[in-house]
């Protein structure tokens, strides 16, 4: 992909560098700490407070020196900028606005509105405070785990997030959501394929009109996502976990689906071709 040089989202918040780990702690004794040192400095006990929950709130979205993922960083910040002017087009064009996402940066853990995640769970995006959370470790798992390399692999599952912050944004995750308590968990889990094949096929979408926007592909890009996209089905993950496929725990779709439904969005770049909540399930 042609991404140097190219413009950075400043829609990033980094926490990869832990500054919350360090300093003094808010709470307990660390405000009975804060407030003696103020009257022995003669201060106002609040501001001296506020001064060092401002300290701590910078340091724990500032990164500590340079990181060993720092071109990665730089690499999903390129691909972050591409989807917010792709996605202000689109939507532009279809009389609407564009709410753009926040991209957090994490190490290990985080905790999201959406409740603490490790980075085993892989990028994700919450709702509840329209933010995708990537540990960038999951690039190297691509290559290494899923045998996905390649830096449109990345690039795709940054795409498939943002698809999700549109879901999000057009009541489409809510409504599904929204079925959680109301349907059987095999019921629940179809919802939960349209969701994710549709996410998929925005990603498509983006990559379509990114290439006709800014010429960003280069030679095997595409094969790179649907060789990503093909890794992380449900059949070939649980075969891969339990020697065996239950089609009806599947969460996110088949490797074909997910690949056909990334191709289909790539192929036609046209939004009202992403309908997977409209047709038979049995046809996706």
């Amino acid at each position: 992909m042609q991404w140097r040089g190219r413009r950075q989202s400043s829609n990033v918040e980094d926490l990869r560098g832990g500054g919350a780990r360090r300093g003094i702690a808010i709470g307990g004794m660390g405000t009975i700490l804060v407030i003696i040192l103020a009257l022995i400095l003669g201060k106002n006990p609040g501001e001296l407070l506020q001064l060092v929950g401002n300290l701590q709130t910078q340091q724990a979205e500032a990164p500590q020196g340079p990181q060993p993922d720092d071109e990665a960083a730089a690499f999903v910040k390129v691909v972050l900028a591409d989807c917010e002017d792709v996605w202000h087009k689109l939507f532009r064009e279809a009389g609407m606005q564009y709410k753009e996402p926040t991209l957090v940066l994490f190490r290990d853990g985080v905790r999201s509105a959406c409740g603490s995640a490790s980075s085993a769970m892989g990028p994700f995006y919450c709702g509840a405070d329209e933010k995708i959370y990537i540990d960038l470790s999951f690039y190297d798992e691509l290559h290494s785990r899923f045998k996905a390399p390649g830096d449109f692999a990345m690039a795709y599952v940054v795409a498939h997030e943002v698809g999700h912050h549109i879901q999000n944004i057009l009541g489409i995750s809510g409504k599904v959501h929204a079925q959680r308590h109301r349907l059987s968990q095999e019921e629940y889990n179809k919802l939960s394929v349209r969701l994710e094949l549709q996410a998929d096929f925005l990603a498509g979408v983006w990559a379509h009109h990114a290439q006709k926007m800014k010429q960003i592909l280069e030679s095997g890009d595409i094969e790179e996502a649907l060789n990503a996209a093909n890794a992380i089905g449900d059949d070939r993950l649980q075969k891969q976990a339990q020697g065996y496929v239950v089609p009806d725990a599947f969460t996110h779709g088949t490797s074909e689906q997910r690949m056909r439904w990334f191709k289909k969005g790539f192929t036609t770049g046209d939004l009202n071709q992403g309908d997977t909540f409209g047709m038979d399930y049995a046809s996706l």
